[in-house]
């Protein structure tokens, strides 16, 4: 095999990559990137279904909790690492694993980040006061209207990066989306991508399952240590945000482990509904035999 070839594995959050993807490493004698950027903070341990420490021992990782929530990190940075990080990987490997998770991140590595052109920093210091001041939900609402495309793949509750696409909306007069996809860089490997898919009512409950594991586990007693630093785009996000909405008393802890669920509910349908547009995507069944995958990739690297 003398070219390089890069396995994406991707899918739904819950869908189960992790352990297929620890399969196929280890039956290949290779190792996994990460490209689930929520994954990459040491102190967000429960509530971002973070590999074990036995998963980690069983194939060599990357981007695993290698950053702090109070350091400040943007998928550029992670491009650039990435890149780097297989470049080296390939002189001893022929073949690599990029799992994830974070669309943008896929993308990034894949096919390189996009241009967008410079605006005012004054119109996001608007939609920061906004947020502070009349919630997520304002957001949301705006980047519907304004680009309903991006609306549909974009993690409703990211609030960096609502945030993100509005500034260029409004400062370009053109939707976000409209930038996406225009530059492709040369990349000095193949890519082959796999997606794990399942049935919409087994997925929906395998995520309730693992929602309720991680309140078992402690989420809300690592919530709680985390809840002086809410403020901080790492813990934007789905499984903090609705805990620290509990703790604000804003609602009781029933309700705030529901508000989970369905948020991750939601995350998982926009997550399948952007990558079945991807037509060079190769679909299995979640629970399918691996050596079929297997088969598939020996076949596509011949």
């Amino acid at each position: 095999m003398n070219q390089k070839y890069l396995i994406l594995i991707v899918g739904p959050t819950a869908i189960g990559k992790t352990k297929t993807s620890i399969a196929l490493a280890k039956h290949f004698s290779s190792e996994i990137i990460s490209a689930d950027s929520r994954q990459f903070y040491k102190e967000m341990n429960l509530g971002t279904a973070v590999p074990s420490l036995q998963e980690l021992e069983e194939v060599p990782h990357h981007f695993i909790q290698h950053l702090s929530v109070n350091e400040n990190y943007n998928v550029g940075e992670y491009e650039t690492e990435a890149l780097q990080l297989i470049d080296q990987k390939f002189k001893q490997l022929d073949l690599l694993f990029l799992v994830g998770g974070s669309g943008l991140y896929i993308d990034a590595v894949e096919k390189g980040l996009d241009y967008f052109p410079e605006v005012s920093p004054e119109i996001r210091k608007e939609l920061q006061k906004a947020f502070l001041e009349k919630g997520i939900y304002s957001l949301q609402e705006k980047l519907k209207i304004l680009d309903s495309e991006y609306y549909k793949k974009v993690d409703l509750n990211n609030a960096h990066r609502l945030i993100r696409a509005l500034e260029v909306c409004i400062g370009t007069g053109k939707p976000y989306s409209y930038f996406l996809g225009k530059k492709v860089n040369e990349r000095n490997f193949n890519v082959i991508k796999i997606g794990l898919n399942a049935e919409r009512e087994f997925l929906y409950h395998r995520i309730n399952k693992r929602v309720d594991q991680m309140m078992e586990k402690g989420l809300l007693e690592e919530a709680k240590k985390l809840y002086e630093k809410k403020y901080l785009n790492a813990l934007q996000t789905v499984g903090y945000k609705e805990l620290f909405a509990y703790l604000d008393k804003e609602s009781n802890l029933n309700q705030a482990v529901e508000e989970i669920k369905k948020n991750t509910r939601r995350y998982a349908k926009r997550q399948m509904t952007w990558l079945r547009k991807d037509k060079n995507i190769e679909w299995f069944e979640h629970d399918e035999d691996l050596n079929k995958i297997i088969d598939y990739i020996k076949l596509k690297t011949s």
